[in-house]
């Protein structure tokens, strides 16, 4: 067994406008699968990018919102999953805090129960 803290705030996020956004890396796979912890603190967002690959935002604390290509929107908290393609245009943010994981990798793909 080996213990790690992922809340660290490893980074600041400062590309893309990104205002009070810190990421950490948690794990990584085989050279294409990434793990990461997205802190956004109130008032906080992460710019609108063009998503590398396929990804994964996993809504693990707090709420906020997300955003695609149009822009709009959409509320999301704890326990909600957004999937982006690669290449699509997406932001977050959160008026009151929110923590979520990005999974990203080509060959990440939801499940979606059933």
């Amino acid at each position: 067994m080996q213990l790690f803290q992922f809340d660290r705030a490893e980074k600041s996020i400062d590309r893309f406008g990104s205002i009070a956004a810190t990421a950490t890396r948690v794990a990584k796979g085989d050279g294409s699968v990434q793990l990461t912890c997205l802190t956004i603190a109130p008032g906080g967002t992460v710019g609108a990018h063009p998503a590398p690959v396929r990804q994964l935002f996993l809504v693990i604390a707090g709420d906020g919102w997300v955003a695609g290509p149009d822009g709009e929107r959409v509320p999301v908290s704890a326990g909600t999953g957004v999937q982006w393609e690669p290449g699509e245009d997406h932001t977050s943010g959160s008026d009151a805090g929110m923590t979520a994981f990005a999974l990203e990798g080509p060959s990440v793909e939801a499940f979606e129960a059933g």
